[in-house]
C-alpha cells in the first residue's frame, strides 16, 4: 500500500528482457534506507518488487500483465521515474490510499499555467472516469492529486510548484502518457451494491447505473 506521496526521483540505467518480461535496473536519487530484497516499491505510481539492491541502485522484475497496463514497456534508459516506497503501518497517510495496480494510461492533452500553478488535462477511457469525481483523488504517475474538474473522457488537476518540482509531472510534456491508478474506494463501492442489489454480479450489459436516486433507494444517503 502506498499514499501517492513521491519519496523522491529515480533513473533508468538498465532494462534485460528476461522472458516474456524484464529486468529493470534502477538508480534512486534518494537513500533507500533499510529497503531489502522482497520489499515493494512504486515506480511511476506501478507496485513492484525489488529483487536486488545496493545502496541507491534496486532492480525489479516486470511482468508481462504489468506491461500491458502500463507505461513501463515504453520505457527508455536514462529516463527518470517517480518512486515510492511502501507504507509503513506507523507512517503517515498524506496523501491518499493507493495500491499500486494501474487501471490504465492516459495521455497529457495540455498544460496551462495559472499563477503558481500547472493547470494538465489527461485523456483517458471513460472506463475509468467512472470512478471520478471532482475533488476527488487520483494516482497519475503515482503522485497523489486532486480532481479539479471530470468528464466523460477526461480530467484537469492543479500542479502546485512543490509536486512540479519533485515529480515527473513538472517536465512531462503534451503528448506523453502516465500511469492512472483510480480511488479504490469508489471501485468496492460500485462491486457492493451490485452484488447486494442482485445477489450476484451482474452482468457488464445488465450493470445498474449508480447515482444520487440508486444510492438514496438502496439506504446509501438518509
Amino acid at each position: 500500500m502506498f499514499t501517492g506521496i513521491i519519496e523522491g526521483l529515480g533513473t533508468i540505467t538498465g532494462i534485460q528482457s528476461s522472458g516474456q518480461g524484464s529486468c529493470f535496473s534502477f538508480n534512486a536519487e534518494f537513500d533507500l534506507g533499510d529497503t531489502k530484497t522482497g520489499d515493494s516499491i512504486a515506480v511511476n505510481g506501478a507496485c513492484l518488487t525489488v529483487v536486488k539492491v545496493e545502496g541507491s541502485r534496486f532492480k525489479v522484475d516486470v511482468a508481462p500483465e504489468t506491461f500491458s497496463l502500463t507505461n513501463l514497456g515504453h520505457a527508455k534508459v536514462g529516463e527518470r521515474v517517480n518512486l515510492e516506497r511502501a507504507l509503513s503501518l506507523s507512517g503517515r497517510l498524506d496523501g491518499h490510499l493507493v495500491s499500486g495496480h494501474i487501471d490504465g494510461t492516459g495521455t497529457i492533452k495540455s498544460r496551462q499555467n495559472l499563477g503558481n500553478a500547472i493547470i494538465v488535462s489527461f485523456s483517458i477511457p471513460e472506463s475509468m472516469t467512472r470512478y471520478m469525481i471532482r475533488k476527488g483523488s487520483v494516482a497519475v504517475d503515482g503522485i497523489s492529486l486532486t480532481i479539479n474538474d471530470c468528464r466523460s473522457n477526461g480530467f484537469d488537476v492543479s500542479i502546485i510548484p512543490h509536486t512540479a518540482s519533485l515529480t515527473t509531472v513538472g517536465f512531462k510534456k503534451v503528448g506523453e502518457t502516465v500511469n492512472i491508478e483510480t480511488d479504490m474506494i469508489g471501485k468496492y463501492v460500485e462491486r457492493f451494491i451490485q452484488k447486494s442489489s442482485t445477489g450476484t454480479e451482474a452482468p457488464e450489459s445488465k450493470k445498474t447505473k449508480i447515482d444520487i436516486e440508486f444510492l438514496a433507494k438502496t439506504g446509501f444517503l438518509k
